[in-house]
């Protein structure tokens, strides 16, 4: 078994069974705040009658980024947030499970609260936004000119791999792990700026599918499940490679002022 990758991290506090509501609810909430505001930025910097036109539109992709970015990463440092730790992705929530730290229940509680968080959020984008949301169809991920199918499933692996290896590195570590949410932003705000244009930058089966759903575009959908799940497998095996290293906590922002329902090598709240 993979040991603490700090001597001072303490015995382990075991993942616990059972219905979480407040964590859930917290998932849910965090997902939909990511594809509301996401959404919004793809709509505002990239959509038709946006100010925002006279700019290179490598420029407006950098900003979107930056903005789409920063709300998962300020959402972790929210009282949700470090409640249920804002993996707002079920790609993560699957990779702590490898490691066992995450019950099964909370495994299916997340996801599906990060599913239909993810719905809620497409659903009032095109609501709010409407003619600007239909130019960008609205905020759906989608493979771009000249880029196949298969093409797109490697890119959307390499990026999320990338991802989730930097959770995984950084959650191993006691003194880098208050700094995941900085490190992520950055990480995620420059795939954005750089392969947008490719795949659309994904990442996370919850943020594809409710504008997939929205605008009755899922065609490409396995895409962005494929994708992103062979980059987390991918990103797994090579944490594992790292032996003995181990997850200390599965909060993107971890606060001892917090309790949790994962296991968790760092304190928490009784």
């Amino acid at each position: 078994m993979p040991t603490s990758s700090d001597s001072r991290s303490g015995p382990e506090h075991p993942a616990q069974s059972g219905f979480h509501p407040a964590e859930w609810s917290s998932e849910f909430l965090g997902t939909f705040l990511v594809l509301l505001v996401g959404l919004s930025a793809v709509c505002f910097d990239l959509g038709s009658g946006s100010p925002l036109q006279p700019l290179p539109h490598s420029l407006r992709l950098l900003i979107t980024g930056l903005v789409f970015a920063a709300t998962g990463s300020v959402f972790a440092l929210t009282p949700p947030g470090r409640r249920s730790g804002a993996h707002l992705n079920p790609v993560v929530t699957l990779a702590f499970w490898t490691q066992r730290k995450v019950h099964w229940h909370d495994l299916v509680g997340y996801v599906v609260a990060q599913f239909l968080g993810g719905l809620l959020g497409a659903w009032l984008v095109v609501l709010v936004w409407r003619g600007w949301a239909a130019s960008v169809h609205d905020g759906a991920t989608q493979p771009g000119q000249g880029v196949s199918a298969p093409e797109a499933v490697l890119i959307e692996a390499a990026m999320t791999a990338l991802v989730v290896l930097t959770i995984l590195v950084m959650t191993s570590h006691r003194r880098a792990a208050r700094y995941t949410p900085l490190v992520l932003w950055l990480e995620i705000s420059a795939l954005v700026w750089g392969c947008a244009p490719l795949t659309g930058t994904s990442l996370n089966p919850a943020r594809s599918l409710g504008p997939d759903v929205v605008g009755s575009m899922l065609g490409s959908y396995w895409v962005y499940v494929v994708g992103p799940c062979l980059g987390g497998a991918i990103a797994v095996g090579l944490f594992r490679l790292a032996s003995p290293v181990e997850v200390l906590t599965t909060k993107l922002f971890h606060d001892v002022r917090y309790p949790s329902t994962m296991a968790s090598r760092l304190p928490v709240r009784p």
